[in-house]
Parts: structure tokens; sequence; C-alpha cells
């Protein structure tokens, strides 16, 4: 059951205040905050949508582009508690769903991956929060109270109370819902860490043929005088 209108703009004004330690005041939030102006415009598009009032809905979507630097497609359906932290070049396509108290931070996009016919664009859960220009893509889904970090590109679908990140996406931390204990299901790589290592088996591996050249180069200069001091015997 969809959120009444009012009481949707009411949980998003809210979240801005519980989530953006920068808002000092309602006039701040109304007047200065281009995530709470897009979402404000996106639900007036999106029930013009539901309608099926032509032509205005996408305007408006146009309109909320240009004045916030973020598109919502009207058709997105978005709950309520929804905060967008600065904004600036989010994307949100056609058939994605979004669940209630969901943040995205600037450079999000909730996207497609070519030219599908129907649901297309991802499902987001409840309480998920998605960092800075991290890429949600296809009909996949973020189960309720999941992370997803800066700059990840999420293809498949993540199971809730996890934590994903990296190109392309994956687990690499859940969440217990009771204990709140985290637990690690996989290592990070670290690439200097790796580079360091790889360096440092090469010094080894010079320095044993170091030494090898050393004792070779000392054996053959050996060699003629043993053979002299031999010859002087006889």
């Amino acid at each position: 059951m969809a959120t009444p209108f009012w009481s949707a703009l009411r949980r998003d004004l809210r979240a801005v205040f519980e989530r953006d330690p920068a808002a000092r005041n309602l006039a701040e939030v109304v007047l200065a905050y281009p995530g709470f102006h897009a979402i404000v415009l996106h639900r007036i598009a999106h029930a013009l949508h539901h309608l099926g009032v032509p032509v205005l809905p996408r305007w408006l979507s146009h309109l909320n582009r240009f004045l916030t630097g973020i598109e919502i497609h009207p058709a997105a359906e978005i709950g309520p508690g929804f905060f967008i932290d600065h904004g600036m070049g989010v994307v949100i396509g056609e058939t994605t769903q979004i669940g209630e108290n969901v943040t995205l931070y600037q450079g999000v996009t909730l996207g497609g991956t070519g030219k599908e016919v129907g649901k297309r664009h991802p499902t987001l859960g409840n309480n998920v929060v998605v960092s800075v220009g991290a890429k949600v893509l296809g009909a996949i889904e973020i189960g309720d109270h999941v992370k997803i970090g800066a700059g990840s590109v999420v293809l498949q679908s993540v199971p809730p109370h996890s934590t994903v990140v990296g190109v392309p996406g994956r687990v690499v931390a859940t969440h217990d819902p009771v204990t709140h204990e985290r637990r690690r299901v996989e290592v990070l790589p670290d690439p200097e860490a790796e580079m360091l290592q790889y360096l440092q088996q090469k010094v080894i591996e010079l320095e044993a043929r170091l030494a090898w050249l050393e004792r070779a180069t000392a054996e053959t200069e050996s060699a003629p005088a043993d053979q002299t001091t031999a010859r002087e015997r006889v």
C-alpha cells in the first residue's frame, strides 16, 4: 500500500535532520537542499504519472534534473524517508523500486544494463545505504539494511544485512540483525601490499642469484692459480 503524499514528504523531511548533521533548521532544508527538492518534485511527477497525465510528468522530471542535478524517472517507486545527500549526478531509472528510509549519496546510479523490456532496474529494500559513485545495475534485488561501498558496481542481488564493495560488487561482511555483530566473509584485496610482497620476493631471488654468481666467479679465478701450483710441484 502506497504511503499518502503528505505523509511521505513529512518523513522525507524528517530523514534530512536524522541523517545530515549539517541540517540546522527547517528553512535551510526547504530552501537550500537539492536532495529534498528532488524528492518533492519527483513525488508530484509520480502522482501525475499514475493519473495518466501525458508529458507533464516527464517535463517535471526534466525540470528536476535541471534544478538539482538529480534525474529520477516519474515511474520510479520511492518509499518514505528517502534521503539524497548532496545528490549531484544521481540517476534513478524507470522501473526502480526503493523501500523505506533509503539513503543515496552523490553520483549514484540505479540503472539498467541494456535495452531490456519490462523490469530492468534494481529493487532496493528498506534502510539501504548506497555510497558515493556506486552503480547498481539491472533487475536485481538489494536486501534490507544493505550497505554498498563507494565506487562499487553491483550486478547481482545482495542478501539482507550485508556490506558490498568492489568492481564487480561482492559481499565482504554480514551483520547479525539481533546482536549487530559484524562478520567478515572475504578479505579485501590490497594492491600495495601485494606489490610490496612481489618486490620483496624479487629481491630475495636477485640476492640468491648474485651470491651464486659471486661463488662461480671466485671458483673460476682460483682455478688457474691451483693448476700453476700443481705444475711447479712436478
